[in-house]
């Protein structure tokens, strides 16, 4: 009876040692540990950041701004992939004159960040990261798309 009950303990955790190492083959990265405070401070400027997305308000500029801000400080947010699509497409509308914030050209800082050229290449750069730092992200197909968008746009004569 006792040799059973050995056995039986033994199996199990020999079962529950291969499972474990099965589990971690299947996830190789660990976890990423992050910061409750620096989380709730990022989400806070993402959920701004999609008001001000949305069709009806097209605030652009307030986008790239909380975008800057929470990349910056804290570029391993949870949700990343949701901002760089966010501020992809910002970028891009913005580099096309789209939106109800206008890029004011007698200021030096609106220049210097909402100039066309960086506009494109920061859409460009941010839609690419989804695709290769983010490859599960439900965010890659839209990513795609914006970057064929974009290359479409450039492709335009007079452009």
């Amino acid at each position: 009876m006792k040799a059973s009950i050995f056995f039986a303990l033994f199996a199990l955790v020999f079962v529950l040692g291969s499972v474990s190492q099965v589990a971690a083959q299947r996830n190789p990265t660990p976890a990423i540990q992050r910061d409750p405070v620096m989380e709730a401070d990022a989400k806070h400027n993402l959920d701004v950041a999609q008001q001000a997305f949305t069709p009806l308000k097209q605030a652009y500029k307030q986008v790239l701004s909380r975008f800057d801000e929470t990349f910056a400080a804290y570029p391993d947010f949870s949700k990343m992939d949701e901002f760089l699509y966010i501020a992809g497409m910002s970028s891009f509308y913005l580099s096309e004159n789209k939106g109800k914030q206008k890029v004011d050209p007698k200021s030096k800082r609106d220049m210097e960040r909402f100039a066309h050229e960086r506009l494109v290449i920061d859409a460009k750069a941010f839609l690419s990261m989804i695709i290769d730092k983010y490859p599960q992200s439900k965010f890659v197909e839209d990513a795609r798309k914006g970057l064929k968008e974009i290359e479409e746009s450039e492709a335009k004569p007079g452009q």
